[in-house]
């Protein structure tokens, strides 16, 4: 899910490693200081086998861009449990559905928003025109940020699985409403430099 969306832009990229995007936004930022620098990666990708690479990232204040979606699976696996499952949600991994003893919800954009060296964190959503335009204003927020080299800015987008949700893009649109139940939209920090 995360590296499809980049084959339609005309700009350079790398895939690596799952979970390893923020190292290579690292070195590609030190390498290229001016360069706009982004990972896009799922929420298994970044939350879970990521973990390490991202609080590398968060300590050592890199100044690049995070862009994560959050589907509430391992979507390009198998549609197995991720950080981001939602409690009694069903995955190959938890049949019967997640419970406590699995773990609860990680919540991305609260949890970075957390670091002093997060500049800007928000959590948008592509189910709705509304929610796709306040996205897109979060994005460009992020960009910014980086643009203006004041520290890490991080978009969470809650999107839609339908392939391994097992249910039509309808369908699948409705169960987004019960992901943003668990996961607020909005602006989680918004600051113009590191305190």
């Amino acid at each position: 899910c995360n590296s499809l969306p980049m084959s339609g832009f005309d700009i350079d990229r790398i895939i690596g490693p799952h979970g390893r995007g923020p190292d290579l936004a690292t070195g590609l930022k030190r390498v290229h200081p001016d360069a706009i620098v982004f990972t896009i990666q799922g929420d298994g990708d970044l939350l879970a086998i990521g973990a390490d690479a991202l609080m590398g990232v968060l300590a050592r204040g890199e100044k690049f861009t995070i862009i994560m979606y959050n589907n509430s699976n391992y979507s390009s696996t198998g549609g197995q449990m991720a950080p981001t499952t939602l409690m009694g949600q069903v995955t190959p991994t938890c049949p019967t559905g997640r419970g406590p003893d699995a773990g609860y919800p990680v919540h991305g954009a609260e949890m970075l928003a957390g670091f002093k060296t997060v500049v800007y964190s928000a959590r948008g959503a592509v189910n709705t025109p509304a929610n796709y335009q306040a996205t897109k204003r979060y994005l460009k927020t992020a960009f910014q940020k980086q643009i203006d080299n004041v520290g890490l800015s991080y978009v969470e987008i809650i999107s839609a699985c339908p392939v391994q949700w097992h249910m039509t893009p309808l369908q699948s649109l409705k169960w987004v409403e019960k992901i943003i139940a668990e996961y607020p939209l909005g602006e989680f920090k918004n600051v113009d430099r590191i305190e």
